[in-house]
């Protein structure tokens, strides 16, 4: 009567909607199991997606043939490039969405999907035999069997939550927690551990004065996240509003400080550096006078505002106060307070690159039961476990494991499984080595064949790919042959302040200027506009502006595939089980310690251990007869 499954995914977060997702359109015959279904790839925190490194993920996500950038497209009420004041390395799109329909959205694609059974109800066991997990139990009683299981529970292990003094059982507030996993894990020789995460003041709309607010509106043009045509937002796009916090504020929020649990040590887990509390930026960066916040709108038609950057756990009524002092919310209402959840986590060193656990096998994880935060993050380790459970249900010997120099979600797994974390891990630019290799805009030029060849990225996708691909090297080929006369340009130069041509030159010279934009040039070079008009119309920004980036960057593009390349061959020498770390007196104690706990699956990985030396690997390369 019920199924036997090839995969189980417990957990609709953002995480459990990817990975159900891949597992179903590869084949697999797949069952979604979540506590609500209403919240299907629910924001849990800020209405947004993407931004500094996420927004790459999430093109990455789409690339694979993912659904994150698809939905977010047409749940999006703004939309900004960031840092396009830098080189293109660094850009990182961000959308502000519709909370509500961007986890309509998620349903509706779920339903549509052929191979995937959806059950509403909590996982309260795993079903495991000899250290092979075969199941799950649920609340209700009912035995699911299946191949493989891919844990997504995100705040919701042992969740609780805190305002003040006050704390309730919960994985979101007013929704329940999740129980017995942990427990269960643990008796089986996981290593769990405690993290915190925090959510801001939800406010009226009618009640906030924006006339003194500083409003930040979306950028006009082309751009979005998904690479598939026809995925434009029609919602109204609506702007945001930036307002700072003052020494007023500052000490009515202190008056709490005695009763946030944040400092009385109520709460234990470690929280997220790079979005903390209101009342750990106050301790932390106790000099400033003020801290910046942002007021976004939670969708198209709604009156409610997150305010961004005033994530707190302190009572209510201190949240309020200090709230009522800062500019243009002076009269403002809340809809609820902040409030801070602990939850469980598990050491992500527990895992192999496929997001297996290395204790019981065909048992995953993917999202913050991981140590991450950000739907994401989660959203990229999600559709990974989903794939790599679809392999290993079908008894595929293959695995789906992208490297650092192929895309940031190979960092992400990678530095979880190899580094571990200390507190709630987020992306940024920095932790990738190959960030010019690693552009959103050429995130389909990097996964997509890839994914295709699977059997998950569409044949329309690589089409335009191939299209895309194509073009831009027409486009290239265009600019390094044709040449401009000085009568057709020397007007533009000047006003762009570079200097005249005396003599004709290559396009090519033009567009590697600093100062000028390939789309300063269309319009004086009648040519260039003319050959540009074979550009499909609703690509064409796109296209031109992969074709400037690959002219202007090449030089540094180039070197930084051949230093990857060269680290690359570090990613081929197999060491997994080929020591015993504890008998290899000629390393370091802590190399010893830390590669056996990790015990890494190649000398790439081991380099990258912390405690692990040049020294030491190179030990093991003579070890290895290299």
């Amino acid at each position: 009567m019920i199924p036997q499954y090839d995969v189980i995914v417990v957990g609709g977060g953002h995480a459990g909607c990817e990975a159900a997702a891949a597992a179903a359109n590869l084949g697999s015959k797949t069952l979604l199991i979540t506590m609500d279904m209403t919240k299907y790839g629910q924001m849990s925190c800020n209405p947004a997606m993407g931004g500094i490194a996420k927004g790459q993920i999430v093109r990455e996500i789409d690339a694979l043939g993912g659904y994150s950038g698809i939905i977010s497209d047409k749940s999006t009420i703004q939309f900004r490039m960031l840092n396009k004041s830098k080189g293109p390395a660094m850009w990182s799109p961000r959308a502000q969405n519709d909370r509500f329909r961007f986890s309509e959205l998620w349903r509706e694609t779920l339903e549509g999907i052929e191979n995937l059974d959806l059950w509403q109800d909590a996982v309260t066991q795993l079903i495991i035999n000899n250290k092979v997990v075969e199941g799950v139990v649920t609340k209700i009683g009912i035995e699911f069997k299946s191949k493989t299981v891919i844990l997504t529970n995100g705040t919701f292990l042992n969740g609780l939550i805190h305002i003040g003094q006050s704390k309730m059982k919960g994985g979101r507030i007013g929704e329940g927690a999740s129980y017995d996993i942990t427990e269960q894990l643990i008796d089986a020789g996981f290593k769990t551990g405690r993290l915190k995460t925090g959510t801001p003041v939800r406010i009226d709309g009618r009640t906030i004065d924006f006339s003194i607010l500083t409003e930040q509106k979306g950028d006009e043009g082309y751009y979005k996240f998904s690479y598939l045509p026809g995925t434009e937002s029609k919602l109204k796009q609506r702007s945001c509003w930036i307002t700072y916090t003052n020494p007023e504020v500052h000490n009515i929020l202190e008056t709490g400080f005695d009763d946030s649990p944040m400092f009385d040590g109520t709460i234990q887990g470690a929280g997220p550096r790079y979005c903390p509390s209101i009342e750990s930026k106050l301790v932390t960066f106790s000099e400033k006078e003020m801290h910046q916040l942002f007021l976004e709108p939670e969708g198209e038609k709604t009156i409610e505002y997150y305010l961004n950057g005033f994530s707190s756990s302190l009572p209510w009524d201190v949240q309020y106060k200090g709230l009522q002092k800062i500019p243009g919310l002076e009269k403002a209402k809340i809809f609820r307070p902040g409030y801070a959840i602990e939850y469980d986590y598990f050491e992500p060193t527990q895992l192999h690159h496929t997001l297996e656990t290395k204790i019981l096998k065909n048992l995953f994880f993917a999202g913050q039961i991981n140590g991450t935060t950000g739907y994401e993050e989660a959203g990229a380790q999600g559709i990974m476990a989903g794939i790599n459970a679809h392999l290993k249900s079908h008894s595929s010997s293959d695995e789906f494991v992208l490297r650092r120099n192929e895309a940031y979600i190979g960092v992400l797994i990678d530095d979880l499984v190899t580094k571990g974390i200390d507190e709630p891990y987020r992306m940024f630019t920095s932790r990738a080595e190959y960030r010019i290799l690693l552009r959103q805009d050429n995130a389909d030029a990097r996964l997509t064949e890839r994914s295709f060849k699977l059997g998950l990225a569409s044949a329309e996708r690589i089409r335009l790919l191939n299209e895309k691909t194509t073009l831009i090297n027409e486009i290239v080929d265009f600019a390094k042959n044709f040449s401009v006369k000085q009568r057709f340009v020397n007007q533009l130069l000047i006003e762009k302040g570079t200097s005249e041509l005396k003599q004709g030159v290559k396009l090519i010279d033009l567009i590697l200027r600093p100062q000028l934009s390939i789309f300063d040039l269309i319009e004086p070079i009648t040519p260039f506009k003319k050959f540009l008009e074979k550009v499909p119309e609703e690509r064409r920004m796109e296209i031109i502006e992969g074709a400037e980036i690959v002219i202007k960057y090449e030089g540094y593009i180039n070197r930084e595939k051949q230093l990857a390349d060269k680290l690359d061959k570090l990613e081929n020498i197999i060491i997994e089980n080929r020591f015993i770390y504890s008998e290899l007196k000629s390393i370091s104690t802590e190399a010893r310690q830390k590669l056996e706990k990790i015990n890494p699956k190649t000398i790439g990985q081991a380099r990258r251990i912390s405690g692990v030396s040049p020294a030491d690997i190179n030990v093991l390369l003579i070890l290895l007869g290299r």
